[in-house]
């Protein structure tokens, strides 16, 4: 594995494998690396001959006041599983790197982009999918791969990519989970074994809805009963849950019927979590 600090460098042993051929795999991720990130490796590289990791903590997508500083950041380690997955390219780049004219803001997330997460974190999203645009325009990668435990960001980037790279494949990696059903998270790390357990519950909660639903409870007393249960956690600051239409990334009400996304977000101590579970909601 080459780990590459500069995109002109990258771009470069890029268009020497291009120029014989091959196909071009890229995982955009901010470190901290973990059995999700690595699924999502090997679902590039199945469906790529060359795979590109980028690890790139993205101060654009913080807001005053987040855990930029805090985000965990292990290099080192992130290099060494990267290696033992046969890893062609860790692009760890400087910020300077990958914004070199700047950090303004090049892209907008729009209505969906102020909804859920974007509501409780301004600007978010606009500067998510900034680095995004930037990554895919220095990668040009034929695949690029995301997670859906984060279904806006998913939702979005979608968007973009078949908006602005529309010769790239777009694929979405399952969520990895823990054996307690806790979705598997860089921040999960910063959680001590008290609030492990506590956020343990979280997802606890989700499949307890994800059932009710699918025999028949209604969205709203569904949603009423465990928004209860989630403020009840100790510890436990819930920021949203709602069940949402993938299609247009809005709540659902008691009348919908078909495939849909249970979402939720809370913080637990200083930690912040979200989640997601796909759930088919009425007839079978």
């Amino acid at each position: 594995m080459k780990l590459v600090t500069s995109a002109r460098a990258l771009q470069e042993f890029l268009d020497a494998d291009r120029a014989v051929g091959k196909t071009v795999g890229f995982v955009p991720t901010m470190g901290a690396l973990h059995a999700g990130h690595l699924s999502l490796v090997d679902l590039a590289q199945k469906n790529s001959d060359v795979s590109v990791v980028s690890i790139f903590v993205n101060p654009l997508q913080f807001s005053p006041g987040e855990d930029f500083d805090k985000y965990p950041r292990s290099l080192e380690a992130d290099s060494e599983l990267l290696t033992e997955h046969k890893v062609d390219y860790l692009f760890a780049p400087s910020a300077k790197d990958v914004y070199p004219n700047g950090t303004d803001i090049t892209q907008r997330a729009g209505v969906v982009g102020s909804t859920f997460e974007g509501a409780s974190r301004p600007g978010h999203f606009d500067g998510m999918l900034t680095v995004v645009n930037r990554l895919m325009e220095i990668v040009e990668p034929n695949v690029v791969v995301f997670g859906e435990k984060d279904a806006q960001q998913v939702f979005m980037v979608r968007k973009l990519i078949g908006a602005r790279f529309k010769d790239c494949q777009f694929l979405e990696g399952p969520t990895l989970r823990e054996s307690s059903g806790l979705a598997m998270s860089s921040r999960n790390r910063n959680l001590d074994a008290e609030q492990t357990k506590i956020a343990e519950g979280i997802s606890q909660q989700l499949l307890k809805l994800k059932s009710e639903l699918e025999t028949g409870s209604t969205v709203s007393e569904a949603i009423s009963a465990h928004t209860e249960a989630l403020r009840s956690l100790a510890q436990t600051k819930l920021d949203y849950l709602a069940v949402i239409d993938p299609q247009i990334f809005r709540p659902v009400d008691d009348n919908y019927q078909g495939a849909a996304k249970i979402i939720v977000a809370a913080k637990v101590g200083e930690v912040r979590l979200i989640d997601t579970m796909n759930v088919t909601i009425g007839k079978q």
